[in-house]
């Protein structure tokens, strides 16, 4: 197994994810035993070689400046809060507002928040990721209910999803 870093926290689930710069960073309950970890990581070794080596074979694109990042959310700015009311009319629901960052992972929430790097995704993917966002002012989580919804106003979801990969 390679080299990674442990970080306990309050977390429920185990989780492994290979980051930008191909460190394998594991994530556990402040209690869950060495073992678990070990057993868990022993049964996704294959999936953790094949993403290091993804990495090494084509490393990931250079940090955006400083500028890149304020054209893309000047850009998201333009974009996003029509998207977000175009979609809120269709869905009958209300987002208490709609806020643009930078961040790398997290699209959106209640009040809705996208990261800027979203446009930089085609825009099937984004209309996926705002629909997405509207879903959860009715349904707070991922279980059926959610889906089921998401899916009558974006029968393609899953092909949409791919997108943002």
């Amino acid at each position: 197994m390679e080299i990674y870093e442990l970080i306990r926290s309050d977390r429920r689930t185990l989780a492994v994810e290979i980051t930008r710069d191909g460190r394998v960073l594991v994530r556990a309950p402040r209690r869950l035993s060495q073992a678990a970890i070990d057993g868990f990581l022993s049964r996704h070794e294959a999936w953790i070689a094949r993403q290091l080596e993804k990495r090494r074979a084509a490393p990931p694109p250079p940090e955006p400046t400083a500028a890149e990042i304020a054209a893309l959310k000047d850009r998201a700015r333009a974009v996003l809060p029509e998207k977000v009311a175009l979609w809120a009319r269709r869905m009958g629901v209300t987002p208490t507002g709609v806020k643009i960052t930078s961040a790398r992972k997290r699209y959106g929430r209640t009040s809705l928040c996208f990261s800027c790097f979203l446009m930089n995704c085609p825009e099937p993917a984004i209309d996926l990721v705002v629909v997405h966002e509207l879903c959860h002012i009715r349904v707070k989580n991922h279980g059926p209910a959610f889906y089921t919804l998401l899916e009558r106003y974006l029968p393609d979801y899953r092909e949409r999803k791919k997108l943002l990969r």
